[in-house]
Parts: C-alpha cells; structure tokens; sequence
C-alpha cells in the first residue's frame, strides 16, 4: 500500500473516533454523579486560551511599573516576536503538506505556535493600552503638579461608587470616603489644564454622596500615590464638592435604590440592617465595626464584596425564571445577560464585579450555543477581555483573588466533587468543595494582605453558605421593588434580613471559639508557608476520600524505598556494578553478607564450570547421551 492511502485511511479512522466516540458518550444515562475516566467519558481540560491570558495579565503589570518608554519597546518586541512564530507557523504547515509521511503531525504540534502567537499579539496590545496610560502619570502637567505637591481646583467626573473608609472607633458611621475620578480640567496657578486622567479624591462625608457619572468641582492638594498605583496621584479635598451637572440616568437611579434599600432595612437588627445592604449591594456605610472585625477574623468578608457568587445567583435565578416561562435558550440567555448588565449598574463596576460579570456573560453564550463544560476557558477569556480594556487591573489585589477563587473552584471543586463518595449527596459536597477549593488557592495571597490564619474559616463559609443564596435572591428581587411598591418590598426584606442576622451570627460564634486567629508569617516566607498548607490539605482530603487507594500507594512507596536501601546497602560494601543490569551478589572476599557464602575458591557461582575447572560465560555444552 503506498503512502497516500495509508494516510488516507489513517485520517479516515480518526474522523470515526471524533465522531463515534462524543456520540457513544452521550448516549450513556447520566446518574448526576462523575464517569470513570475512559475515552469519550470525560472532556480533556482546554489549556490553549491559559498562555493567552498568562501573556496579557504579565503585560499589564509590567505597565504599571515600566516607563512608556521601555513599554513601546516592548511592544515593538512583542509583535515582532508574534510576525515571525506566525510565518513559521505557515512555512511549517506548508512542508507538512508537501512531505507527507505515515504519521501525520499532531494537533498540538501545530497549534502551539499560533496559540503562543496570538498571547504575544494580545500581550503586546495590552502593553500599548499601558504605556498610553503611563504616559499621563508621568508626563504632562498634571504629573508635575502631582510631584510638586500643589493645590489646584478641578473638575472631575466621578468613575466608581465612593468607598467607605471606616475609622477606627467611630461606629456610627463612615467619616471619610474614596472616590475615584477622572479629570476634565485642573487650574493651578493660573494656569488651566486640560487633561483626562484618573485621579482618587479623599474627602469628608460630602463625597459619599457622589454618584458615577455625575461631575464635581473640588479643591484640595495633591501628592503621588504609591508605587505601582493606578491613579495619577491623590486629592486631599479640603472642601465639600460642588455639584456642576448630574449623573447619568441608569447611575443616577442606581444610587437612589441603594439608599433607599438602606433606610428601609432600618426595621432588621443592628446586625441585619447593617450586613444586609452589604450582602445585596456592596454597601458597608452602615454596618457594625464590630460585625465587620469579626467577619475578617475567620475569612467571610468576600461576602460583603459583591463577587462572582452574587453575579453567578443573580443570573443562575434570571435563568430559571425565564425558562420558567418557557423561552427559548437564545431569548432566555439575552433576558439573564440584561438583568445581569442592571445588576452590575446597581451594585457599582467594581473589579471582582465586572469580572463575574464577564465571566458569566461568556459562560451564558456558551450555553446558548451549546458548548458548556469549558469553566477554564471562560475564566481565561474573561481575563483577557477585562485586562484588554483595563490593563489596571492587573495590579489589583481583588482582581487576584477573584480569579483565584473561580479557578480553583473549575479545576479543584470539580475534582473534589467527584472524589465525594456516592452515599453524600451532591449538593453537600458541593458545599463543602467550592469553599474549600476557593480557599486553597486564595490562602497564600491573603497570607500576603493579612497576615494571620483564620482556623474556622471553612467552617464558617461552609455553615453561611446556604444562607447566603436567600439574602442575594430575595434582596436583589426587593431593591427594584422599592420603586414600585415599597410595601411589597418588605417582606422580601424581612426574609432576606432574617437569613443575613444568622449570617452574623455564625461569624460573631466563630469569632468567640479559641484560637480563631493564628498569626502567621509574613512576606515570601508567609506566601510558601500557606502553598505548602494548601498543598497538603489537598492531598489529605484526597486520602481520606480514597483511603484503600492511598494505602496501596503508601505501601508502595514503602517497597521502592526498602528496594532503594538495599541498593544503597550494596553499594556502600562493593561499590557500583561494573555492568548495569548485572547486580553483584559477593562481596569482598572475606566481608560478604549474611547468608551468603564468601569462600568460593575465586569462582563465580552463577556461571557453571568447564572440565577444565574455569568458568564458562557462554551455555554450557554437555556430553552428548547423557545430563
């Protein structure tokens, strides 16, 4: 048979497994619980988009720390390096199809090169985004102010939700706020300054009231922020702002309902009224210093911070709801991707927000086009599109984490999930898995932020977290209805008040046991330190969940161990074997081992012996008629 049919029928069989093997797959009944590894039971891991996103997240922090200068450089760098993978990606492909061979080259050998290509190309496109956005913090006028520490009058445009700065012992409510803005123009000794840059405003209790969209005058003074920060530098306000134009609609309206949720969770409890506005909308102006204390002390201040677990309910129930009315996927899937795009809207564009909210907008297309599954390429499509749009938030600590939580709820929960046993039900290793696999891979960066070591966390989010979900869906469904009917709203506020009194009480009981906090390392030796935790509690919750596994393995790594000793032993009297694979049974003469005999007259004993008496290294030849 000659080459060419030889190639054909090998092409040929790999299209008939491609196509057999996922039908064969689906057609087995699903029990809800995980298949057996085996061919079509189980879809590989996708790992091409994890370069891409590697590239552009290591572009944009070097963008916060590189000159512009050396940033176009490196871009320059980056797209040359992206041209050439590319055209010998091409010159490979076309050698390939003029000499064929049996074999044919592997998927992977011919995407890696375009996959590696593609992360330079978007590597070097966040890099420029970055050096554009370096530039304006250090050139311009505005830089120059900003170092020579002057006091200027500006007109800004409010960007994100003002944030609480609590002090400590002031526990009636915020007396200082952060506001990020973005210049329009600044005057500074007489002369004025158009320019758009961001800048964080630090300002009395006035500032709380901003609303994103809306436009201030503000006076104060400026100095350099830290290294590494976003902003171009800092505003001291020395006065109240001064309200030049209103936010948008959608804003506008937005910071309406969030105040109007805070006065109407009045009735609750001092821990209800105060946890509740956070749990739905991020508001933690009102809550008790000491519930927030205690629920940073055993690790549950996530829950406060509107992430991916409120943007994964919130849409999970749009869902439901739609399907609920018999939609289609398509129309079903645009009606949970607007409410999704609202809540956003209400709860403010923070950075863990907008990432859940891209994530969970990717996963909804996916689904509407049937191709679920693929948590891992979500997540990395979803880093790449923020960082595309925002390269700042490469550097931000709760962009980290946030990514760290959902990848180790993808790539561990999953795992730790189909490790449970079949007599758990799914539903409580569900909530023992997903906190758990979310604190392994956030420990060592929260080691980092906070030293110490919260002992009950897991606990504590393992007994919140079917709480949780009640607080998110009936307070979200009652923040609208406060605009409707305020009355209807009410019970729907009395509901989720209930569930998030229990949330605080669970962190106020955990807060009380012995040894809530442990304190811990710091710095690098802290971060390995939590790893190596992380690491071992892994492979002790795999251990207890496979214990006739484990002991097979112990076992075995005992005998290769014994194996190795003896080896060693061996060594250590005679030396290396002169020929490998031939192992040396005698030692020297006169210091042999226990149970073998070392006077053998300067023979070999496994050899037999000539007529002559010398040894014979070949099959011995006997006499012929007789053994």
């Amino acid at each position: 048979m000659s080459t060419s049919a030889r190639l054909r029928r090998y092409d040929a069989f790999l299209d008939l497994r491609r196509r057999v093997l996922p039908a064969a797959a689906a057609a087995q009944p699903d029990d809800g619980r995980a298949k057996p590894a085996g061919p079509g039971t189980r879809r590989r891991t996708d790992l091409r988009l994890v370069l891409p996103a590697l590239a552009a997240w290591g572009a944009a922090v070097a963008g916060l720390w590189l000159p512009p200068l050396a940033l176009g450089f490196a871009c320059c760098l980056l797209l040359a390096a992206s041209a050439a993978l590319l055209a010998g990606h091409r010159y490979g492909r076309r050698t390939v199809r003029t000499v064929r061979t049996v074999r044919p080259v592997g998927r992977g050998g011919r995407s890696f090169p375009a996959t590696a290509a593609v992360a330079l190309a978007l590597a070097a496109t966040v890099a420029a985004h970055a050096a554009v956005a370096a530039g304006q913090r250090t050139d311009g006028p505005l830089a120059d102010a900003v170092a020579a520490g002057k006091s200027v009058v500006a007109l800004v445009e409010v960007a994100a939700t003002p944030k609480a700065l609590n002090l400590a012992g002031h526990s009636s409510g915020p007396q200082r706020w952060a506001v990020p803005v973005w210049t329009v123009e600044i005057s500074t000794g007489g002369v004025l300054v158009r320019t758009r840059a961001q800048l964080l405003v630090m300002g009395g209790g006035a500032w709380g009231a901003a609303v994103p969209g809306q436009q201030l005058r503000a006076a104060g003074k400026l100095r350099a922020p830290g290294p590494g920060s976003l902003e171009t530098g800092i505003l001291a306000a020395s006065a109240a702002p001064a309200t030049m134009s209103d936010g948008a609609g959608l804003n506008a309206a937005a910071a309406d309902l969030r105040a109007r949720f805070v006065a109407a969770c009045r009735f609750l409890g001092p821990d209800a009224s105060g946890l509740l506005p956070g749990l739905v909308t991020g508001d933690t102006s009102v809550l008790d210093e000491d519930l927030m204390v205690a629920m940073k002390s055993v690790g549950m201040t996530h829950l406060t911070a509107v992430s991916g677990a409120n943007c994964s309910l919130v849409l999970g129930g749009l869902l439901l709801a739609a399907r609920r009315f018999r939609l289609p996927r398509v129309p079903a899937a645009g009606v949970a991707l607007g409410g999704l795009g609202l809540f956003v809207v209400l709860v403010g564009p923070e950075a863990s927000v907008l990432r859940a909210a891209v994530m969970g907008g990717v996963a909804v297309a996916a689904l509407a086009c049937g191709r679920s599954g693929r948590g891992l390429s979500f997540l990395c499509l979803a880093v790449i599109g923020l960082l595309l749009l925002d390269p700042g938030l490469g550097g931000s600590f709760g962009f980290l984490l946030s990514v760290l939580a959902t990848l180790g709820i993808i790539v561990l929960g999953r795992r730790l999930i189909e490790w449970t046993p079949a007599a758990v039900p799914r539903w409580m290793a569900a909530a023992v898995a997903v906190p758990l696999s979310a604190q392994l891979l956030c420990g060592p960066v929260t080691v980092l932020l906070q030293p110490g070591f919260s002992t009950y966390s897991l606990l504590a989010n393992v007994l919140a977290a079917p709480l949780v979900a009640p607080v998110t869906l009936l307070g979200t469904a009652a923040v609208p209805m406060l605009a409707v009917a305020e009355w209807w709203a009410v019970p729907l506020i009395a509901g989720a008040g209930l569930f998030s009194a229990g949330v605080a009480a669970i962190a106020r009981f955990a807060t009380a046991l012995p040894a809530a906090t442990v304190p811990w390392a710091e710095g690098i030796p802290g971060v390995l330190s939590m790893a190596l935790l992380s690491a071992l509690t892994f492979g002790a919750v795999w251990a207890s969940v496979r214990p006739r596994r484990t002991a097979r393995k112990i076992l075995a790594c005992h005998r290769h161990t014994e194996r190795l000793l003896a080896q060693l032993e061996t060594w250590g009297r005679t030396g290396p074997a002169r020929f490998p694979g031939r192992r040396r049974l005698a030692g020297r003469q006169g210091h042999g081992r226990v149970g073998n005999s070392t006077k053998l007259s300067g023979r070999n004993p496994r050899w037999p012996l000539h007529k002559n008496g010398h040894p014979a290294h070949r099959q011995p030849t006997w006499p012929r008629g007789g053994t």
